[in-house]
């Protein structure tokens, strides 16, 4: 059985990277992060960890000559409040895909160059165990 276990962000400073999306996602810092491997403990098992490298060059998305090579997506209730929260961290604003009726995404870079999005997706209701997504046809 094949069970993802990790998702590994190369950045320039692992426990600066984990703090940030720590204040993010309202998990803590694993005790046992150093400066060469932070994580933090998501559901489901799966951690998420920050590893430095040496002569880390961000993505410089939407640019393709530096790709971004992945993006992380979070799911919000309130997207305007979430936008406050994560630019107050230290995220920057690159693009706003929300429409008139409140759904869509916005896309983010952390404070070292990894986009993000924050989503708000229509029909998507909020349990104590997450987002619960609507029937798709």
């Amino acid at each position: 059985m094949l069970r993802l276990t990790d998702f590994i962000i190369d950045c320039p400073d692992a426990m600066k990277l984990a703090a940030f999306y720590s204040e993010v996602t309202g998990v803590p810092v694993k005790g046992d992060s150093n400066e060469h491997w932070a994580g933090i403990q998501l559901g489901g098992g799966i951690e998420l960890a920050f590893t430095p490298v040496e002569d880390y060059r961000a993505p410089q998305w939407p640019d393709s000559e530096h790709p971004k090579q992945f993006h992380l997506d979070f799911e919000v209730d309130d997207i305007e409040a979430e936008q406050s929260r994560v630019l107050a961290l230290g995220a920057t604003l690159k693009q706003d895909m929300v429409g008139p009726n409140g759904y869509g995404f916005r896309v983010y870079v952390d404070p070292v160059g990894h986009p993000f999005c924050l989503c708000r997706n229509k029909g998507v209701t909020w349990t104590d165990e997450g987002p619960v997504w609507p029937e798709r046809d």
